[in-house]
């Protein structure tokens, strides 16, 4: 059986069975679903794909919305066949593959987002590194080969992480200057991806759309009926499909990057995927729960990673610096640290929880 398929599958029976639902699930206090709009030539669709190794959930409100839907699968379809590091004729395995070899002539889509990569990667003095590429190998967390690497072995790997040896050249074309080097953007290409199919909605006009890509939600205008969306962000104690707060707006996108997503504990110490480039090892700064909202979701997907790594003062510093950046930071001692500008728009669902606006 073909192995996406296959875990697909079992993705959709474990929200059957287990009623699982991603950030931005419908609840009766913090719905996300549009009632049945009033308009007769609006219809309702939706569609769920396996696709850039998460469970990516569509709806779509327009009088078109079958052929909408259609097209905005096929269109994320097309990214992960480019942006995957697995896929045997994507663009990033053709870099990975020549890394030290010669330069790659990629889709343009591959260069764009890249290049969108290594300004976060600016931004955030080398937290964000599309090239960590080697340590995620060498963790393996969320594989059957996860596990703690030896300190040695961390350190001969930090000598292939370095954002700036990727070379871009002209025709678009990408090269990695050393042999061993390997580029790995799931930090941001889900959050690339979802900008790419807003920037569609918008050219099509589409009435309201709502996308859940594993957790990193995107809405597209407000709801059919002219109210304002809801979306959750997942609470990073409980399980899954428990919510700790709700932001309410239109035309935004909420991603949250946490230490309950991929992990393994040994010896009593949990070993999450969020590796910093910097030590080689899971991020360490005292966040357990990093969500970024911005009506960019490129913004929303690289921050979240890079604020998780940073702690709550360098995070917010980066934050008042840029446009359209608001952030929760929930720490391991039941704070959290709340954007100033998200008063009046987001609702904690915890009482055990201190609440600091910056």
């Amino acid at each position: 059986m073909n192995y996406k398929r296959f875990l697909f599958a079992i993705l959709i029976l474990l929200i059957i069975v287990s009623g699982i639902y991603f950030i931005g699930r419908e609840t009766p206090n913090n719905s996300v679903s549009n009632p049945e709009p009033n308009n007769s030539e609006v219809t309702k669709s939706e569609g769920s794909e396996f696709l850039m190794d998460t469970l990516v959930r569509v709806r779509i409100h327009d009088e078109n919305s079958e052929q909408v839907l259609e097209e905005v699968l096929n269109k994320l379809s097309y990214l992960e066949n480019i942006f995957s590091k697995t896929i045997e004729d994507s663009d990033i395995n053709k870099i990975n593959s020549n890394a030290g070899v010669k330069p790659v002539e990629v889709n343009e889509e591959t260069y764009k987002l890249l290049e969108e990569a290594n300004r976060f990667s600016e931004i955030t003095g080398g937290v964000f590194d599309p090239t960590i590429g080697p340590l995620v190998s060498l963790w393996g967390i969320g594989t059957e080969d996860e596990k703690i690497p030896t300190e040695a072995k961390i350190k001969e790997t930090l000598q292939k992480i370095n954002y700036k040896k990727i070379k871009f050249q002209e025709d678009n074309k990408i090269f990695l200057s050393e042999e061993g080097m390997s580029l790995d953007l799931g930090a941001i290409a889900k959050g690339y991806a979802a900008d790419y199919i807003i920037n569609y909605l918008n050219e099509k006009d589409v009435d309201s759309a709502f996308i859940n890509m594993g957790g990193n939600v995107s809405v597209h205008r407000d709801k059919v009926d002219g109210s304002l969306w809801n979306i959750g962000i997942q609470d990073p104690v409980r399980s899954r499909g428990n919510i700790i707060a709700a932001v309410e707006g239109e035309d935004i996108s909420v991603v949250t990057s946490g230490n309950y997503e991929r992990y393994f504990i040994e010896d009593g110490v949990r070993y999450h995927h969020i590796i910093n480039p910097e030590t080689g090892y899971p991020a360490r700064k005292g966040i357990i729960s990093a969500t970024v909202i911005s009506n960019n979701s490129s913004y929303a997907d690289a921050l979240s990673t890079s604020f998780y790594i940073l702690g709550v003062e360098k995070s917010f510093q980066i934050a008042k610096g840029m446009e359209d950046v608001n952030i929760v930071l929930i720490t391991k001692d039941d704070k959290a640290y709340v954007s100033e500008e998200l008063k009046g728009q987001i609702t904690f669902t915890v009482d055990d929880l201190e609440i600091i606006y910056r």
